[in-house]
């Protein structure tokens, strides 16, 4: 894996680049669609690829469980099972497995849980969950790591960030061992909301030179202000010629902001999942189209998008399917919020390139909140 930074716009942190991966290359500022079990949910790859994507994530704590990453390995690999030409990262599953923190037990060695399908027990190492996503193929690969409650003490976060930062050593000597797979490995910085911890984390992975460095430990439950201040802060500790991806953020706003601030990469599973509860993005703010206004309503979504939803459905034919609870209206609204997102990251990557993203993102963000239901 190589990153290629291409321009920093002038007026703010905003970067433009480039991703080389064994599958493709793909642009930064990019989201990426969550593909958590091998699926980004309600759509099929070819339809990924038709609105331009080149990066999914899947979860190797899921993909472990269900159906095994033997079992994929031996199927030709994720690419292969999932029919995906393009990039593939993947999650250590250390989020996932800490979310469900009464079925688990962190130790020095890893971690010791029950899986959520059958209770059964299980124990990973940092080497074991880099042999799994060795066996799924993934193109960008995570270290395991430790993440942490809002709000926590000191002390736990200063506790579990050395346990992060051990974890992250011993993943990168197994790499290292094994001759550098093809791909990349990405550190996650730890730390909670403590600038000291964040500052030690990001020197020390850095340090280890890692292919990437992630901002973990966000969005889980601290107030805005403070998670932008935490980012804007970790950056800092950052070199240029690494991709900077900031973990579980996806609403248009909170794009906006965290490419101002130097992030490069994200991910998220909430425009899919508003999506299928009716919520959409539009270039006149989020609408919930199970709202009775929409009812009589014959435009498209967004008068402004392309997309195949836009183009040939009505907002009252897609609330009728969601209220009906078709498998459709489901469909089409996911497929809308991910081309909406695609092309919002592509409006931005132009707008880098000739100095004009905080003119693009005060413009954009002046009349999306305006309209947000």
């Amino acid at each position: 894996m190589q990153f290629r930074l291409i321009h920093q716009d002038i007026l703010t942190k905003a970067r433009a680049g480039m991703i080389f991966s064994p599958h493709g290359t793909f642009e930064t500022p990019v989201f990426i669609p969550v593909g958590t079990q091998g699926t980004v949910k309600a759509l099929s790859s070819e339809e990924l690829k038709e609105m331009g994507v080149g990066v999914v994530l899947c979860n190797a704590y899921h993909l472990y469980l269900r159906p095994g990453h033997l079992l994929i390995q031996k199927m030709g690999g994720l690419h292969r099972f999932m029919n995906w030409e393009g990039s593939l990262l993947t999650d250590s599953g250390g989020y996932q497995i800490f979310s469900i923190s009464n079925l688990q037990k962190s130790e020095a060695e890893g971690i010791r849980f029950k899986s959520h399908i059958d209770g059964s027990q299980h124990f990973l190492t940092p080497e074991d969950v880099l042999e799994i996503q060795q066996a799924l193929g993934a193109d960008l690969r995570m270290v395991l790591d430790e993440c942490t409650s809002y709000p926590t003490s000191h002390r736990q976060a200063e506790d579990s960030l050395k346990r992060t930062l051990d974890w992250a050593r011993r993943s990168r000597q197994a790499w290292l061992k094994d001759g550098g797979k093809e791909g990349g490995l990405l550190a996650i910085v730890q730390g909670s909301t403590f600038k000291n911890l964040r500052k030690r984390a990001a020197q020390e992975v850095v340090d280890m030179d890692f292919d990437g460095y992630a901002l973990g430990g966000l969005s889980v439950g601290e107030p805005a202000p403070l998670r932008w201040e935490i980012v804007d802060f970790t950056n800092d500790f950052l070199p240029q010629d690494k991709p900077r991806y900031l973990m579980g953020v996806g609403t248009p706003q909170e794009l906006l902001q965290g490419v101002s601030l130097g992030v490069d990469m994200f991910d998220c599973a909430l425009p899919t999942r508003i999506a299928r509860n009716g919520s959409v993005f539009t270039s006149e703010g989020r609408l919930n189209l199970k709202n009775a206004q929409y009812k009589e309503d014959f435009g498209p979504l967004d008068p402004e998008c392309d997309c195949q939803a836009c183009q040939n459905y009505s907002r009252s034919y897609i609330r009728h399917l969601l209220w009906a609870r078709e498998i459709l209206g489901m469909r089409l609204a996911t497929y809308h919020n991910l081309y909406f997102l695609t092309r919002l990251m592509e409006k931005m990557r132009k707008a880098i390139r000739v100095d004009k993203f905080r003119q693009f993102k005060k413009e954009f963000l002046g009349r999306y909140a305006k309209f947000s239901q």
